[in-house]
């Protein structure tokens, strides 16, 4: 049986629906769909609008015998079985090779993984991502969502409903995170997550490659968003919408965690 997650009611509306045609007078008006493609400063993205005030977001992992769920159809086989639809899946931040979330992860109010602040792993490369400073969390409690650096959260110590750990922060307080180097040639796919001023978040995926410091512009400059969180990149990045024919898959072989949007079935 899916997670008593349904019970808790942190709604979302769609803050971004894709553009349609003006319906017949005879036809059924398609439902509001929350993603929709933009374009910024010549890269694509695909935006998916959520007000956490207005519409259930949740958060997977494990289905109910214990295993990962791994792919985006299985949460939807199991959003289905319960009588409800899956409107998006998104992956939600970095995991161990057995898909175990690499730092905090919390489900109805339970934390089934702790915040993770272990030192960066001493190799010749690049810093990984999820250890690049700082790293932040993305949590929802009662008042509402709040993407905050892991350092402010420990100090905080806030009671929360849901929350999911990654790396690094792309925007602070409005600022770029200073890591980020203008005209980078590291690019490749990327996804996040960022908090408008209104409430309202922003769950974002590039179709192409794109820089750290380009993506975090965009949350920034694009979405006005004074607050985003990187959650992934490469071909571990994903994005579940029926609306835009998107399943997508990993080559990791699955995802760990998985923000997923759930609405009413249709009749």
């Amino acid at each position: 049986m899916l997670r008593t997650m349904f019970a808790f009611a942190l709604l979302l509306a769609g803050a971004l629906t894709a553009k349609a045609q003006a319906p017949d007078a005879d036809a059924t008006p398609a439902p509001a769909d929350p993603c929709a493609r933009q374009n910024f400063e010549g890269a694509d993205y695909i935006v998916c609008g959520v007000d956490p005030a207005k519409a259930d977001l949740l958060l997977f992992w494990k289905d109910a015998g214990g295993k990962p769920y791994r792919r985006f159809s299985g949460v939807a086989d199991a959003v289905t079985g319960e009588g409800h639809r899956l409107l998006f899946a998104m992956n939600a931040g970095m995991y161990r090779e057995d898909f175990t979330p690499m730092g905090l992860y919390v489900e109805d109010g339970k934390a089934l993984i702790p915040v993770n602040v272990e030192a960066p792993p001493k190799v010749s490369g690049p810093v990984p991502n999820f250890f690049k400073q700082p790293n932040g969390i993305f949590y929802l409690d009662k008042a509402g969502a709040h993407i905050v650096p892991t350092e402010d959260f420990l100090k905080q110590k806030p009671n929360v409903q849901l929350a999911t750990q990654s790396g690094p922060m792309l925007v602070m307080s409005g600022k770029i995170n200073p890591i980020f180097i203008p005209g980078s040639s590291d690019r490749t796919r990327r996804n996040g997550v960022g908090l408008s001023a209104d409430g309202t978040l922003r769950f974002v995926i590039s179709e192409g490659d794109v820089n750290f410091h380009d993506f975090a512009s965009f949350f920034r400059d694009g979405l006005k968003c004074p607050d985003a969180l990187f959650l992934d990149g490469g071909n571990g990045t994903g994005l579940y919408n029926p609306a835009l024919s998107r399943n997508d898959t990993s080559w990791h072989g699955g995802y760990g965690p998985i923000f997923a949007l759930v609405g009413e079935k249709r009749d």
